[in-house]
């Protein structure tokens, strides 16, 4: 069994990590399904996973949340849709292929139940049509949310790397300063050194003290 990791966590992992949440999120599961699944996959901890994600992956994703609550919350409401058609287009079959109380079975014709059938198949056509085109957005919203995770790591990379060069920029600058005020110190040092006096010719000279 592989040791468990506790180094500082990577770009990568922290994408990791914020698309394994938002997916539990959105399908209905736990955070704490989420941490434990990226824990085996990064040999972490579940409670390292928890702790780097509230305390800085989640700032980071707040829009994603949110949609992806809303998106469980879509998914929630589709089964009992789809149950509810379900129950109403098996009473409309029993009413017309098994009539009861006094209506007569002749009363049912070779075209009424070939004109239902089409209904029916109609129906279900719009709906795997309905269900292809949820699925195509679904897939589109997941591919931008990746995007979006990448484009906020890369911003967060710019900005810290941003403020390294102002950091640098700032002690450049003192770096700077000291070396001027140590050069003019230097030039009035020399200065005050400096006398002159008459050679054997009668011209001054310059004498360092």
């Amino acid at each position: 069994m592989s040791p468990t990791r506790q180094d500082a966590w990577s770009q990568d992992e922290d994408l990791l990590l914020a698309e394994v949440v938002l997916r539990h999120i959105r399908e209905g599961g736990t955070q704490l399904q989420a941490f434990e699944e990226v824990g085996k996959q990064l040999t972490r901890t579940s409670a390292a996973c928890g702790f780097r994600w509230n305390s800085f992956v989640r700032k980071q994703y707040k829009s994603g949340i949110e949609l992806a609550k809303k998106q469980r919350k879509e998914l929630k409401k589709q089964p009992v849709s789809n149950e509810v058609e379900t129950i109403q287009e098996a009473v409309k079959v029993e009413s017309v292929l098994s009539p009861k109380g006094n209506v007569p079975s002749s009363t049912i014709t070779f075209s009424a139940v070939i004109q239902f059938l089409e209904g029916l198949h109609q129906k279900a056509q719009v709906s795997t049509d309905f269900e292809a085109d949820r699925k195509r957005s679904f897939e589109k919203i997941k591919e931008l949310e990746k995007k979006a995770f990448y484009l906020a790591a890369e911003n967060e990379r710019l900005s810290k790397n941003l403020k390294a060069i102002e950091e640098d920029y700032r002690s450049l600058i003192e770096i700077m300063e000291r070396a001027r005020k140590m050069v003019v110190l230097q030039d009035e040092d020399r200065q005050q050194k400096v006398k002159f006096q008459m050679d054997k010719n009668g011209n001054l000279e310059r004498v360092e003290k």
